[in-house]
């Protein structure tokens, strides 16, 4: 699935959208460039969720946890993991259990010992707005696919 997005507030309405198709225990992977979009995605799906105060990339902490409407969420970014171990030592699998959903900017970073994603959002620049490719990799995935279109 292939979407233009023109500003910053149909990047935070697509993480609505997304939001709105969650049930709890969903893997999704954010990619792109510095500054296309991956938190402002973030800050969609929280808001939508009930988050009511600051989204901020955890850049520095690499994890920040919510706990929303019955619903633990993590919002990871893997800009500074040097060696996918340290998520091992950080207890990763812990995070993701089944039932929170985690989202992973920079996922890349994390190698082979993060799960598998549901979904991933390729976001690019365009000269006017955002363009985002999501992919789905598993049937979760396919559903929420199917609840957005």
């Amino acid at each position: 699935m292939l979407l233009s997005l023109k500003d910053e507030s149909e990047t935070i309405a697509l993480g609505a959208k997304i939001a709105s198709a969650l049930s709890g225990g969903e893997i999704i992977f954010l990619q792109g460039e510095l500054g296309a979009g991956k938190t402002t995605f973030v800050r969609g799906v929280l808001n939508s969720l009930g988050h009511s105060g600051n989204v901020k990339s955890p850049t520095y902490t690499l994890v920040e946890p919510y706990s929303i409407t019955g619903h633990d969420v993590y919002h990871f970014d893997l800009y500074r993991i040097n060696d996918p171990e340290e998520l091992e030592a950080m207890g990763i699998r812990d995070y993701c259990d089944g039932k929170a959903i985690c989202l992973f900017e920079w996922p890349e970073q994390g190698a082979d010992v993060l799960p598998e994603a549901d979904i991933t959002l390729l976001l690019s620049h365009l000269s006017s707005g955002r363009e985002v490719e999501i992919k789905s990799h598993s049937v979760t995935g396919e559903n929420i696919l199917k609840r957005i279109k």
